[in-house]
């Protein structure tokens, strides 16, 4: 039998949530893939408990991960010679760091991919990584819609299936299943974007509170992803630990917010609540019951479209009742639990790395948000290295950036504006024009 040639696989991350995801990915390789970690340093790159937390149950040590600057990568590369780079950033970290690997004689094959909801897809989404060889997505239907817009961006790219590596295993999730009478916690999956005024997170924790004294017995656990001072990877305004002083009716004692690793909260709880948050996929997986809220709407701007059909939609008057949901099959299969004999993106990422030993991967050129040139492409990359950023290039252009993004906002908000305008025109002269009809019809005279 003829041995399988080892591979090699770099893992460039930025925020915790991309950490855990590169990591957990990296982790479904087979063994004859030798991968390493390093976090590119940015203000959005994790503390060393948000690094262990993340780490969690990857074939990675926190001890054996480095913080490299982006400056030094085209170092780190030369040396580790990788086949594959895993590219376990936010979209426009992507387009920031994928130029410097794809100009490359005999790169390797970039990957680029997402660590967790992505419905509704977005073109953008794609833009951003224009310029990887693969994009790895976690369902069938987040695949379709993905191929859609790359077609419609003419975009020729390869997207591969995987199942979600954070996910329970079957094995596993029948462990949980019948072990869900010994769990009580019920867990509040926090989420930094939604939803976002701060009387709305008042609100789902007054639900929260009013579920924890109804079931003395339980613990109800608002689960945060950092502690105050720590960086994510979208801002959080208004943090829970701060809000939950402001209980109108104070907190219950068996009401508590905690960090750490979901899948630790998960082992105690008997149930999760959350508005949007991959760790409710966590929680069906492993066969518990989920109720996702939806008293402040079901949107895009929400992120929890994908959960639409799911049957798992509640409020928060079910969250005080207790009234928690199982997840329709007809929607899993679409969506996260396709099962893993589906899953395509390791023989994807197999074929590009022999088809490199052949001959070398083509360039992967930039082909969408061109106009600037030289000076956005420094602005980007200021953007995401913020004072990490050596250039004095990137100084400037964040300046004149800042001034630009300025006048720009301004004038959507005044075509949003006029748009406004337009349309309750419109409406009015449809709204005259509908009484004036009715008015004839009647005999009445229009004033």
């Amino acid at each position: 039998m003829t041995a399988v040639a080892a591979r090699r696989l770099l893992v460039v991350a930025d925020s915790d949530s991309y950490v855990k995801w590169g990591a957990a990915l990296a982790s479904t390789l087979p063994p004859t893939w030798k991968s390493r970690l390093v976090i590119l340093a940015s203000p959005v790159m994790p503390s060393g408990r948000q690094l262990v937390d993340a780490l969690a149950g990857t074939r990675f040590a926190a001890a054996d991960v480095r913080v490299l600057h982006l400056d030094d990568l085209d170092a780190l590369v030369d040396g580790f010679d990788p086949h594959a780079v895993l590219l376990s950033l936010r979209g426009p970290f992507v387009r920031v760091v994928a130029p410097r690997l794809e100009g490359r004689d005999d790169r390797p094959v970039l990957v680029s991919g997402f660590p967790g909801l992505t419905i509704p897809a977005v073109p953008k989404a794609v833009v951003y990584r224009e310029q990887t060889d693969l994009v790895v997505l976690h369902s069938r239907r987040e695949v379709r819609e993905f191929r859609a817009n790359a077609a419609e961006l003419d975009l020729d790219r390869r997207f591969g299936l995987a199942t979600l590596p954070f996910l329970a295993t079957e094995v596993a999730s029948q462990a949980a299943s019948d072990a869900t009478s010994d769990r009580t916690d019920v867990v509040f999956a926090a989420q930094a974007k939604v939803p976002a005024a701060r009387d709305d997170r008042l609100r789902v924790l007054e639900a929260l509170a009013a579920h924890a004294r109804r079931h003395l017995e339980r613990r109800v656990v608002v689960k945060v992803r950092a502690r105050r001072g720590e960086a994510q990877t979208h801002f959080e305004e208004h943090d829970y630990a701060d809000l939950v002083e402001d209980l109108a009716d104070g907190v219950p004692p068996n009401l508590v917010v905690e960090d750490g690793p979901m899948a630790e909260k998960l082992a105690r709880a008997g149930a999760l609540v959350t508005v949007s948050s991959t760790a409710a996929l966590e929680a069906v997986a492993l066969g518990m019951p989920v109720l996702l809220l939806d008293d402040f709407g079901v949107s895009p701007s929400m992120i929890n479209t994908v959960f639409e059909g799911s049957g798992l939609f509640g409020s928060t008057e079910d969250l005080v009742e207790g009234r928690f949901r199982h997840a329709d099959p007809a929607w899993t299969a679409d969506n996260y639990f396709h099962g893993r004999d589906a899953d395509d993106w390791t023989g994807r990422l197999h074929a590009l790395a022999e088809a490199r030993e052949i001959v070398p991967l083509p360039r992967l050129g930039r082909a969408h948000d061109l106009l600037g040139g030289t000076l956005r492409t420094a602005y980007e990359r200021r953007r995401m290295l913020g004072p990490y950023d050596r250039s004095l290039l990137g100084a400037a252009a964040w300046g004149a950036g800042l001034a630009v993004r300025i006048v720009v906002h301004r004038v959507r908000r005044l075509r949003r504006r006029l748009a406004g305008d337009a349309d309750a025109s419109a409406a009015t002269v449809a709204e005259v024009g509908v009484t004036a009809t009715a008015s004839s019809a009647s005999g009445q005279p229009v004033r």
